[in-house]
């Protein structure tokens, strides 16, 4: 297990293709795995930022996973980056929705918010934690 995330975030998505684009895009993840069907639905993405993954496929897909998450959302997911304002900028220049500009906690982070095209709610920031 040495060298893997022991979380990972899991979302479903309408349009995950749409998401896996703007979270490598936009948000500057990596793509580790996309698997589709024939139908080009995907069944299964990892994608990876630092030491993080983020696992993600399509609603309506069926399964036991599918069925429990219903029409549930959204969800919030927080990533540690090293320079706010840069990642921020790359988000604005491609037309994310910036629900916070990068601002200064009192807690010493420097974190921004953004909103995904289906609402899902995107953090990043300074602030990492320890473990």
């Amino acid at each position: 297990m040495a060298g893997s995330p022991t979380v990972c975030p899991t979302l479903l998505y309408n349009d995950a293709k749409a998401a896996v684009r703007l979270l490598t895009e936009a948000f500057g993840f990596t793509r580790v795995a996309v698997y589709e069907a024939d139908d080009g639905t995907v069944m299964h993405a990892e994608l990876a930022y630092g030491t993080g993954v983020v696992m993600l496929g399509s609603k309506g897909r069926g399964g036991v996973f599918d069925t429990a998450m219903g029409d549930a959302g959204p969800t919030g997911v927080y990533v540690v980056v090293e320079d706010v304002d840069a990642h921020h900028k790359r988000a604005v220049e491609h037309g994310v929705e910036i629900l916070m500009e990068p601002t200064d906690q009192e807690y010493g982070s420097r974190d921004y918010m953004a909103r995904d095209g289906e609402g899902n709610i995107w953090s990043f920031g300074t602030y990492a934690p320890a473990v």
